[in-house]
């Protein structure tokens, strides 16, 4: 197991920011609990530029490695519309409760294959009990750590598209739910996909869609979200301790723009308070440490250290 043992949890110093818990004080999460409305307005609009200039690029340069290219950098875009999904999800990407919705599910969710208030459901689930009843991912990190065969063999299912398809069934099963909720989601989210294939088409490459928005998205971003989801949890245990159910991996730039984008790697902060939007984790995180709650016998150094790790059973 990988879980670390409760005596040899660090002991926390309280302080002015930082309660015994691990929670913020009620004045230090006044300040941490701000959304920046004007900063997200530009974490969206970037995450479609960033998807429409590798599209561009691929199409303009017209090579292969130009084409591999792209493809594979579509797999961490999907990976940020993910992280802003998730934080719209929590509504904490706009203060106004109808536009974080309204954003959240037709500019990020929808496009993306994600039936946001299903989610949302099982995302609170989540973080009501970590391996709780009601848990909702445990099977993408229960069972860890595993052997490296094993771990191989998953990551070849999700990059040939296996585990891909297999949500793609779930999908076209939701249009003949009898839930009208279900059904309508599902809907809405088939209609972007056919947006999507009308604006390349109108463009003149009606095999864009194809190649770089659902082939990375089977493949790729199938592949990140495996490996994303491990480190969070893999190998951990239902606790009330969060330093029990959820690993602290130290975040370097190259891990934040391919795998963990928009803050979200910083995920024992977000499990110990998840009211907090993810561009306050950071600062949050340092005053964990400054408390004791999380240290080095903790925080793995990399996330190469933690995948070690998981694949040493």
């Amino acid at each position: 197991m990988l879980v670390p043992d409760p005596e040899a949890l660090p002991a926390v110093t309280p302080n002015e920011r930082i309660a015994a818990s691990g929670r913020p004080t009620p004045a230090f999460r006044e300040e941490l609990r701000r959304i920046p409305n004007l900063r997200n307005v530009g974490a969206v609009v970037g995450v479609w530029l960033q998807a429409a200039v590798l599209v561009v690029a691929a199409v303009r340069i017209d090579r292969w490695w130009a084409w591999v290219t792209a493809f594979l950098l579509m797999g961490p875009t999907h990976a940020r519309f993910a992280a802003l999904m998730h934080e719209a999800a929590h509504r904490l990407l706009f203060s106004n409760r109808r536009l974080n919705d309204a954003v959240g599910r037709w500019l990020l969710g929808f496009p993306t294959f994600t039936p946001v208030d299903a989610y949302r459901r099982g995302h609170m689930a989540h973080h009501r009990e970590e391996f709780g009843p009601d848990e909702p991912d445990v099977p993408l990190y229960r069972g860890y750590p595993i052997s490296r065969a094993s771990f191989r063999r998953k990551l070849v299912r999700d990059a040939t598209g296996r585990t891909g398809l297999k949500l793609m069934r779930g999908l076209f099963r939701a249009l003949r739910s009898s839930d009208p909720a279900t059904r309508f989601q599902a809907r809405a989210i088939l209609g972007c996909q056919a947006a999507l294939i009308a604006a390349g088409t109108a463009l003149g490459h009606p095999l864009v869609y194809f190649v770089l928005w659902l082939g990375p998205f089977l493949t790729v971003w199938r592949v990140i979200n495996r490996l994303r989801a491990v480190a969070e949890h893999g190998g951990m245990v239902r606790s009330r301790d969060r330093r029990r159910t959820t690993h602290c991996v130290r975040q370097h730039p190259l891990a934040r723009t391919l795998l963990v984008p928009a803050h979200i790697g910083w995920h024992l902060a977000h499990h110990v308070d998840a009211g907090i939007p993810m561009a306050h984790l950071p600062r949050y995180h340092r005053e964990l440490r400054r408390a004791g709650y999380v240290d080095d016998t903790l925080e793995y150094p990399g996330y190469l250290a933690l995948w070690r790790r998981l694949a040493s059973g």
